[in-house]
């Protein structure tokens, strides 16, 4: 079985992380009351899911086979999520902090250089989309069956996390290179761009490799007007 996520991504979060603060943990009431356990429980809890959800498709997923994959009983089950929603707003959630996990322990932080920094993570990020392409797939086709309360949080948790991670980076690009740009547009459109491997790379005829990652990355970085 593939890795759900990305291979060495660990379980603890990075220091640093714009990760938006009302991640809304309330959306998934858990009668537990021990932080670390909860989230080890929910990491079990979207692992399993996960591989049912990529097997069987979410709406033929029940919640009992969610427990019986997750080693848990229905009743251990419900002591940390409460629906289907819950499983599926966690995925996203997770997703968003091991990538940036991934970036933080790859260094992008510590990168002086604006332009550096913005080559540096779209490269990773890409990779990071290529290793995960099933996960992404199924977020971005699923996440429109979330109830209404999930759905608004998730896309105010992708405007914060992702496209404002983006934001930031090209901020700091066109403040070192004193040009004008729009900075917001252009982050939405780099969010996209990410995805083009997860959402079209079943059409290509070859299997993507570091070349190509590079290629792409330098065609996004020419085509932002930023080289």
């Amino acid at each position: 079985m593939k890795a759900l996520f990305f291979e060495g991504a660990g379980t603890s979060m990075p220091t640093r992380k714009p990760i938006h603060q009302t991640m809304r943990d309330d959306l998934v009431p858990s009668s537990a009351k021990d932080v670390d356990l909860i989230d080890s429980k929910h990491q079990q809890i979207v692992n399993a899911a996960c591989r049912l959800f990529f097997k069987k498709g979410y709406h033929r997923t029940t919640i009992r086979e969610i427990a019986l994959a997750s080693g848990m009983s229905m009743g251990q089950l419900y002591h940390y999520i409460s629906s289907k929603d819950d499983v599926l707003f966690l995925t996203y959630k997770q997703m968003q902090m091991l990538w940036y996990e991934h970036l933080v322990k790859s260094g992008v932080e510590e990168i002086k250089d604006p332009l550096e920094r913005l080559t540096t993570a779209v490269r990773l990020t890409l990779g990071f989309a290529l290793k995960n392409k099933d996960l992404f797939l199924f977020l971005y086709t699923e996440t429109k069956y979330l109830g209404k309360r999930h759905l608004q949080v998730v896309l105010e948790m992708d405007d914060k996390n992702v496209v404002g991670f983006w934001r930031r980076l090209l901020r700091d690009v066109t403040a070192s290179k004193r040009i004008k740009r729009d900075v917001d547009f252009l982050a939405n459109l780099l969010s996209y761009l990410m995805l083009f491997l997860p959402l079209r790379g079943w059409n290509l005829k070859e299997n993507v490799s570091d070349p190509h990652l590079n290629e792409m990355t330098a065609f996004i970085l020419s085509g932002l007007g930023l080289r």
